[in-house]
């Protein structure tokens, strides 16, 4: 069984590695954080976060302050190896998209020279069937005296941007160790911070819940969507129509938006299209509704837009989702490079919570945007925006995606 608090070594500082090692470090485990982004090590190190999660910089600071948590952009000796490192997807044949697992590749290998008998490695990344197997298939290729003397197990993350640190805590985990000694010594570590249940199985049975959840959301999305595109060709309020079927006790139609982002739900369910493409028929249509979106929301601001000499549009929010900043595979992101390419007209592009130093374009005051813009596309439901004063924009074009000014 696992030490009760161990060296632990977290590959990866983004929105899940930096999150868990922070809690491993608060309970007591010495927590060594690697990353690639040398601005990124010197700000934890600080005792400072790169980027924007609710109570996150408290977390980091007291495990930096504590002496258990340090960031630095090599790997060392440890007992457990993190791999919480992006799984991002590359498109072929036009829109066929594949996994591009060149990242969990790369941190296998850097941590393989540091590797010891008897060692956990546990890999969070959000990954296609198959991929912990590889995962050890790497270590025992460069390290091949370790054959069966090395532990690996997926435990793929569960939370929502926004809720991080809570949903860390109280979520249940699922745990797919390639052997029983791996689950007992991954479920022993995540039993020191977790609250949630703590669910023991293979590790492709874990890879697959984990992108049956995501796709699941997104099949549900893309039927909320579809259902959009579909009372827009009617001339019905959509808003009103999904309330109202809601008003069944078995039914719960998600809201739909311009499309789906984020780093799972926008991505998962590529993986499993691609690892078995004759049969996920319905997850791929799901997947190809949300990535039209975007597009029929842009057809819909230019239609608007031709009404005008010279438009002023005003689009308010660019983050994948409300009160985050997180930009990853963002359609309202999208949506506003769209326009700006196509130049469509004046774009002034607003959203509170982004740095412009992120972006190849400049944002813009809120009030600004509402005093100029002839057009507003209402992109994400920041708060901000739900606040708006609707007698400013009454004499304004309105495209609301998310049914935030009603």
């Amino acid at each position: 069984m696992a030490r009760i608090t161990q060296k632990i070594i977290v590959i990866g500082l983004g929105y899940i590695g930096l999150p868990t090692a922070s809690m491993l470090a608060t309970k007591g485990h010495q927590v060594l954080g690697v990353d690639v982004n040398e601005r990124s090590v010197q700000t934890i190190n600080s005792g400072h976060i790169p980027i924007v999660e609710p109570d996150l910089d408290i977390l980091v600071r007291s495990a930096v302050n504590s002496g258990n948590l340090k960031a630095s952009l090599e790997p060392e000796e440890g007992d457990t190896f993190i791999i919480a490192v992006p799984t991002p997807f590359m498109a072929v044949d036009g829109d066929t998209k594949v996994p591009d697992l060149s990242y969990v590749e790369a941190a296998t290998r850097a941590i393989g020279p540091y590797l010891r008998q008897g060692n956990l490695v546990i890999l969070e990344s959000t990954s296609p069937v198959g991929t912990t197997e590889r995962v050890y298939r790497i270590i025992v290729e460069i390290r091949p005296e370790l054959e069966g003397q090395i532990h690996v197990a997926h435990c793929p993350e569960r939370v929502l941007p926004g809720h991080t640190l809570r949903e860390l805590v109280d979520n249940d985990r699922i745990i797919g160790g390639l052997t029983k000694t791996a689950n007992e010594q991954a479920s022993a570590l995540y039993k020191s911070f977790c609250n949630g249940a703590i669910l023991l199985t293979d590790s492709r049975t874990a890879e697959l819940s984990k992108l049956v959840e995501n796709s699941y959301r997104d099949v549900n999305i893309a039927f909320a969507n579809e259902i959009s595109v579909i009372c827009d060709h009617l001339d019905i309020n959509v808003w009103e129509t999904i309330a109202l079927a809601n008003c069944h006790p078995r039914v719960n139609i998600l809201q739909p938006g311009p499309g789906v982002g984020g780093h799972c739900i926008a991505v998962d369910p590529w993986f499993i299209v691609s690892s078995a493409p004759q049969h996920a028929r319905l997850i791929r249509t799901a997947r190809q509704v949300n990535d039209d979106k975007p597009h029929w929301v842009i057809e819909k601001v230019k239609a608007k837009a031709a009404r005008f000499k010279l438009p002023v549009i005003g689009c308010l929010g660019l983050t994948f989702k409300s009160n985050i900043d997180d930009l990853r595979e963002s359609p309202a992101l999208d949506i506003v490079r769209e326009l700006r390419r196509q130049d469509v007209g004046k774009i002034l592009a607003c959203d509170p919570n982004v740095q412009s130093s992120k972006l190849e374009f400049a944002l813009n005051p809120l009030k600004q945007v509402l005093k100029e813009a002839d057009i507003l596309v209402l992109l994400v439901d920041h708060r901000e925006f739900k606040e708006i004063d609707l007698d400013l924009i009454r004499e304004k074009v309105v495209i609301d995606t998310r049914g935030a000014l009603r």
